[in-house]
């Protein structure tokens, strides 16, 4: 590339003002936009409460037995 060719650099508007692109690069379309907000993992609005009950109750694994049999005498 010369510096007597002059090509018309292309840009693309964004929330912070019209970019520039690099010679070659095309913008990105509304269609790849939306794939990628399609393919990234869902996440609530709100905090969640833990789940602290059956095989995730991390609680429940510290606690004693109610009926246990009794211990050895030595």
């Amino acid at each position: 590339m010369s510096a007597a060719s002059h090509e018309p650099v292309e840009s693309e508007p964004t929330p912070i003002g019209e970019q520039m692109l690099v010679p070659g690069v095309s913008p990105v379309s509304v269609r790849e936009r939306l794939q990628v907000l399609a393919a990234a993992p869902l996440v609530s609005e709100r905090l969640q409460k833990p789940c602290d009950l059956g095989l995730f109750d991390e609680v429940g694994r510290n606690q004693l037995d109610l009926f246990s049999a009794p211990s050895p005498k030595t």
